[in-house]
């Protein structure tokens, strides 16, 4: 299946023409200086200092070991890609190029190159989360909080966030379920402490102290998912008293029964849970909103109505 096209207006924002300048016209008053003019797009320099991030930007944290890596390659090739960016008032605002911005700060740089374009707050946000995604910039919590915004911010479904930024509806819908984590689980995630797969697993728990409990155990264990997904079980079917968590069982089952229930959450984009023995046993599909079920439904064929 074809994966659908990277946001409706971002191609006219990322290479848009503006309007080649009229030889007889006296050019207007601007504080910054044009280098090139093609077809596409046209190059200037601006002070560093004029040049400003943007709240909207859903990318967060910034290695510095990765920057200061970016800018030892600045010094050597300077600037290949300009920077993208809009303007408000007497600034220019960031679009796209963050990485680069901060890294011409270390530098000390005077100026840096930019493509002014016109774009408004929603296609700043599209744009921001595209080129990140893309470059596989964001954490699991940041690209949740982007999509997010999209859907709060400017009323979009998660059908046409998917859209717009070149993903499935399932990628965006799990990422979605990630900031139903208390605020110190997502730190975990955002740090890399806990992994997607254990955060998706961890929403097995509906109470927010067992999902801490959880969260703590998988650190001093050192639990891999398959491990965190036997001992949630385990708490789940005792009830999950949080005076005595349970321990870790050996997995017993069976590696077909599991392969399938692999695909099965492969293809329904969801968590799955498929019990068998002996040529009876039950499946679980869980849902997380009433726009899932609806989604879960139309896969198997099954009309709501």
């Amino acid at each position: 299946m074809a994966k659908p096209a990277l946001g409706r207006g971002l191609g006219a924002l990322l290479a848009g023409a503006p309007a080649a300048p009229n030889p007889s016209t006296p050019p207007a008053a601007s504080p910054v200086v044009a280098l090139a003019v093609d077809d596409r797009e046209r190059v200037q320099r601006v002070p560093l200092a004029q040049v400003r991030p943007c709240p909207l930007q859903p990318r967060k944290d910034f290695s510095p070991e990765t920057l200061r890596e970016l800018a030892d390659s600045i010094r050597e090739q300077g600037i290949v890609q300009p920077l993208i960016v809009r303007e408000r008032g007497e600034h220019l605002e960031l679009i796209a190029g963050e990485r680069r911005w901060r890294a011409a700060q270390l530098l000390g740089l005077p100026e840096v190159p930019v493509i002014v374009r016109e774009a408004d707050d929603r296609a700043v946000l599209e744009l921001a989360l595209i080129e990140n995604l893309q470059r596989e910039n964001l954490n699991a919590i940041e690209e949740a909080q982007g999509y997010a915004q999209l859907i709060g911010q400017f009323q979009l479904t998660q059908e046409e966030v998917a859209i717009k930024v070149g993903k499935s509806r399932a990628v965006v819908a799990n990422a979605l379920r990630l900031l139903k984590l208390t605020p110190p689980l997502q730190t975990y995630l955002r740090e890399g402490r806990l992994s997607v797969g254990h955060a998706k697993v961890i929403l097995g728990l509906t109470d927010e102290h067992q999902q801490q409990l959880a969260a703590e155990r998988i650190l001093k264990d050192a639990l891999n998912v398959r491990q965190t997904e036997v001992l949630v079980a385990q708490w789940q079917m005792r009830g999950a008293t949080t005076t005595h968590p349970a321990t870790i069982t050996p997995l017993t089952r069976d590696a077909h029964v599991r392969h399938l229930e692999d695909k099965l959450r492969e293809r329904l984009g969801t968590k799955v849970q498929l019990r068998y023995k002996q040529g009876k046993g039950a499946l679980e599909i869980s849902f997380f909103s009433d726009d899932e079920l609806e989604r879960i439904l139309q896969m198997v064929g099954v009309s709501a109505d």
